[in-house]
Formats: C-alpha cells, structure tokens, sequence
C-alpha cells in the first residue's frame, strides 16, 4: 500500500478485535512515532504503550468514558515536553502539540499498512490520565489512540469524496482566499 492509499484508506476506529498486535508489527508503530521529524529535530516526547488491560480501561474512562478504547490491545498515549520544544513557532508558540500531531499522524498511517486501526482522542482528563500513568506535572498529556485490529474488516472502502470540503473551498493561491 502506497501512501496515498493508506491516507484514503485511513478511518477513526471504534470497535477493536482482542487479536493481539505481533511483536514486529509493533515494532513498526514504534518506528513510525521514533522517525517523526519534528521543529528542529528536538523530539519533545514520550510515548506511554498502554497495554495492561485494567489499565486501559481506566484510561478510557478518564477519556471521557470512550470505553471503545479499551478493546484494543494497545493504547497510544503522546506526552509532550514543552521545556524541551521549539519555544517560537510561528514567533510566539511551543511546538510540543505540532510534534505529537505529526508523530501520531505517521502512526495512523502506518498503522493502516498494517490492517491496523487507531483513532485520534483528544477529550479526555488530563489530570486524571497523568495520575493514572504516573505522568510527571511538567509534560503535556497531549492526545491518545488506541492500536488494534479494527472489529470489522469492512473498512478498506474507499474515501468518500463528498464527505469532503472541495479543493476550491480549502485551497488559495499565493493570498488567502485567492483563487
């Protein structure tokens, strides 16, 4: 699968088989966040693999119960390190939601070459996903996923090109909002 197919092919998904994940396809996903690129290469992040099922469960729960998560063998948990990101991007920001942005973009789209699936989860308590996981105050729980394989292999359909906005809608030339 090239990697058009895979961004085509990429769903949110929300009902995961229990087949567990081998070790070299894990090793995979691993590469995937490791080779991210990210603002000047500073790589502000850690990456908690949560995989004890009790666990899972009580980091769906603190996601606001999307207990969908916990059926996947995995749990994708991006924690950023704001000290040790790039401090001016766009002259004012902290690159560490970017970093973890892109870093977990390279592991859905991996993911999808390996008939896994993910789902981006952003609603969720901090606070209570940093005790759970023993996250120190300083990092940034920034986004979750689970990582498994996805309950249905009806999802290898092909994007739905009216579910999205038209080139002429998202696209500009040379000024925003120039055509």
């Amino acid at each position: 699968m090239d990697v058009f197919d895979a961004i085509k092919t990429r769903r949110s998904v929300r009902s995961y088989s229990s087949r567990p994940i081998p070790d070299d396809v894990m090793e995979r996903m691993k590469l995937a966040l490791r080779y991210a690129p990210s603002a000047c290469n500073f790589q502000p992040w850690r990456f908690i693999l949560v995989t004890d099922a009790a666990l899972r469960r009580k980091v769906a729960e603190a996601a606001n119960d999307q207990l969908f998560m916990a059926e996947a063998p995995v749990t994708v948990v991006g924690c950023g390190l704001p000290e040790q990101a790039y401090k001016v991007m766009g002259g004012y920001g902290n690159s560490t939601d970017i970093d973890i942005a892109i870093a977990f973009d390279h592991l859905t789209l991996a993911a999808v070459t390996e008939g896994l699936g993910t789902c981006w989860i952003g609603a969720f308590s901090e606070e209570k996903v940093k005790r759970l996981l023993e996250v120190p105050e300083h990092v940034k729980v920034v986004a979750m996923t689970p990582l498994g394989y996805p309950a249905s292999a009806d999802l290898n359909f092909p994007l739905d090109e009216s579910r999205r906005k038209g080139a002429d809608e998202i696209f500009s030339t040379d000024r925003y909002g120039h055509k």
